[in-house]
């Protein structure tokens, strides 16, 4: 007994285990890439216009007022009350979507699931305050690979279920609500961290990741990217500053956080290069999020799910494994991003914008789906080479 206390309290693979088996269950969700065709089936019976303009929209706008002021509580707390009040949230979404009907019951499903994207922070920082600076590589690595190897399990399961066991919409819904209720009590089991990157910074010797660290894991869309995080920024940084010797009040320790936060980000974004660099990627990540909000309208536009084959789990499944291929490509492609990254970036931005003009003209569903793998897997290919 006093053998596994010690390993559970003191090593990293427990908690690794931990993290990586929520990151599995609450990614593995083979209903999502039919959620279009859900809902404007039997079961909810609504029409295309009323999904297209007043219920995706609700995640784009509850995502975004919620992401800045979760990342400061995310820290405050400490990562592990956020990860468990994202199960709390991926379970409302799917009870919200089994069982409740209308358009304000729909509207309520999409805030919540803003709830769950912006939350997903805590899942990205976590580990990095449970485990030595010697393993960060390796748990970046495991934490980061669980989450698309889930994303492709439940694409391919999905489809198989609806191509080949004729499994109804509802009752893959119920899967992935038995999916995410498994992520929900795997986070109890996670040890409470005692230090976080500023709320909570301790006087210890290994260096805490940076706030690049996470906000660089936010723009990670819906499917889990592979986007690691810029080492010359937080080595740019300098040492973290002295620890006060008197204790500071509860308000003033507050206020010299966010006073050293907007330090940080200031010393992040002085470099010209680092600055558009990170202007391209928020106005990439945030195209692409929109993207995926709303591919699924645009397939059920070309091929009317209620009169054709719904393939999207396949599609889905084949550009998370083209997404996964470029980007492990770009760490053996000896090149030099300094000098062919703004060449790189130009020629896939404009295989990106292509693909976008060809799924929009194109009136073949074949060519919309090849459309997206085109525009996934560069994006996913430029999202790493900016890293």
């Amino acid at each position: 007994m006093d053998c596994w206390k010690r390993a559970t309290g003191h090593s990293w693979i427990y908690p690794t285990l931990i993290i990586c088996a929520n990151g599995f269950f609450s990614t593995m969700r083979p209903s999502e890439p039919f959620l279009t065709p859900y809902l404007t089936g039997p079961e909810k019976n609504l029409t295309i216009e009323e999904v297209t303009n007043q219920i995706f929209p609700v995640w784009t706008y509850s995502y975004l007022a919620l992401l800045f002021p979760v990342f400061l509580i995310t820290d405050y707390v400490r990562y592990k009350p956020v990860l468990l009040l994202q199960g709390v949230s991926f379970i409302v979404t799917w009870l919200l979507l089994l069982f409740a009907h209308g358009v304000v019951a729909m509207q309520a499903v999409e805030f919540f699931y803003g709830m769950v994207t912006a939350t997903e922070v805590a899942y990205y920082a976590y580990i990095y305050s449970v485990v030595s600076t010697d393993h960060y590589q390796r748990v970046t690595s495991y934490c980061r690979s669980i989450t698309l190897v889930a994303a492709t399990v439940a694409a391919v399961l999905g489809q198989l279920l609806v191509s080949l066991a004729d499994v109804s919409y509802f009752h893959l819904n119920a899967i992935t609500l038995a999916s995410v209720s498994l992520a929900f009590v795997c986070s109890f089991f996670l040890p409470m961290p005692q230090k976080s990157m500023f709320f909570h910074r301790k006087d210890v010797t290994e260096t805490l990741p940076g706030p690049d660290k996470v906000v660089a894991t936010v723009g990670s869309d819906r499917p889990a990217s592979c986007q690691e995080d810029n080492s010359s920024v937080s080595a740019d940084r300098g040492p973290a500053p002295e620890p006060q010797a008197d204790n500071p009040k509860p308000q003033n320790h507050k206020l010299s956080v966010l006073v050293q936060l907007s330090k940080d980000l200031r010393a992040c974004y002085s470099s010209r290069k680092l600055l558009y660099w990170s202007l391209w990627w928020a106005l990439a990540t945030a195209g692409f999020n929109q993207v995926l909000n709303y591919i699924q309208v645009l397939w059920d536009f070309k091929a009317p799910s209620h009169s054709s084959a719904v393939y999207n789990g396949a599609v889905e499944a084949i550009a998370t494994i083209l997404g996964s291929a470029t980007s492990m490509a770009v760490g053996y492609i000896k090149v030099n991003w300094d000098l062919s990254g703004e060449l790189a970036l130009g020629i896939f931005s404009a295989m990106d914008a292509g693909s976008l003009f060809l799924m929009h003209f194109t009136d073949n569903i074949w060519a919309c789906y090849a459309g997206y793998l085109v525009f996934k897997a560069c994006y996913m290919l430029l999202i790493t080479i900016a890293t």
